[in-house]
Order: structure tokens, then C-alpha cells, then sequence
């Protein structure tokens, strides 16, 4: 995609640049380039399929899984195990 695609609009400097998007999407895409800045944290785990899975966390997220995990006593992919026999409500 062309800069011009997502009609971006750069200062003299070059350093300010805006896209004329709504607030909502430019929070989003914000929040990603935020995210994809952080170090990962990977947690492989088996589905109630057998299915080997590999979930990818923010900081933020490993630690609140860490949290969970602690909390229960089991590893975090023992906590992931068990959450995919959880029913989701709808």
C-alpha cells in the first residue's frame, strides 16, 4: 500500500506525519505498532484436541497469565489447556 492510499500527511520535518482516518482506527493501528515494539512472549500449549498450539503475549498478558498460573499452581500452557474446555458464553 502507497502512502498516498492512506492519504498521509507529513510536516516539513518529516518526523509529525497524520493519516486522515477516524480517531477509532488510528487508536487501533496505534496500538499495534505499540505492540509489535514490545518483546514477545511465546507460550506453546496442546488444544483439547490434541492440537499443539503456540499463543503469542504482550508483556502485559504474559504477566497476567504468569499471575494465573502462580495463582493455581500449574504452568502457564497447563492454564491454556484448560481454558480451551471453557464454554464460551455467547
Amino acid at each position: 500500500m502507497l502512502a498516498t492510499d492512506l492519504d498521509l500527511r507529513c510536516g516539513a520535518d518529516q518526523l509529525v506525519c497524520t493519516m486522515d482516518l477516524p480517531d477509532d482506527e488510528q487508536a487501533f493501528l496505534r496500538d499495534l505498532v505499540k505492540a509489535s515494539r514490545q518483546k514477545i512472549h511465546l507460550v506453546k500449549w496442546v488444544d483439547r484436541d490434541g492440537t499443539d498450539r503456540q499463543t503469542v503475549l504482550t508483556p502485559a498478558e504474559a504477566g497476567r497469565l504468569n499471575a494465573i498460573a502462580h495463582h493455581r499452581g500449574i504452568s502457564q500452557s497447563e492454564v491454556l489447556r484448560q481454558a480451551a474446555h471453557v464454554s464460551v458464553t455467547k
